[in-house]
């Protein structure tokens, strides 16, 4: 298993168990960076030490402060938002680059609206 899908199988089990998503943003708002290929992803971590090490650890996010989202609000608005504007969701980046899956939101959401 990659590190990316490590943080992806993390994510899926950790979000439910805290009830809540964390996201970063600072005064400009929530980043929403451009991949090689054109594709634009919002990141959300499913702990908030996730988000911080990236905060610290990544130049770009320095100065930004992590959000928490409640999972009710972030499953019926800011998916079907993020879909809407053509936005993918970045799945527990972390690292010195921020990297990680980047993935559609339906794909997403239907982690957490599946039967077992």
């Amino acid at each position: 298993m990659s590190l990316s899908a490590a943080h992806s199988a993390a994510f899926r089990r950790e979000a439910p168990q805290e009830g809540r998503v964390w996201s970063i943003r600072d005064a400009a708002g929530y980043p929403a960076p451009e991949d090689e290929a054109g594709r634009r992803a919002m990141p959300f971590w499913s702990k908030p030490s996730r988000a911080e090490r990236v905060v610290g650890a990544v130049p770009a996010y320095r100065g930004f402060d992590v959000v928490e989202i409640p999972m009710a609000d972030w499953l019926d608005s800011w998916l079907p938002g993020l879909r809407q504007d053509g936005l993918l969701v970045g799945v527990n980046w972390a690292g010195a680059r921020a990297t990680g899956f980047d993935l559609a939101p339906d794909r997403v959401a239907a982690w957490f609206t599946e039967q077992p």
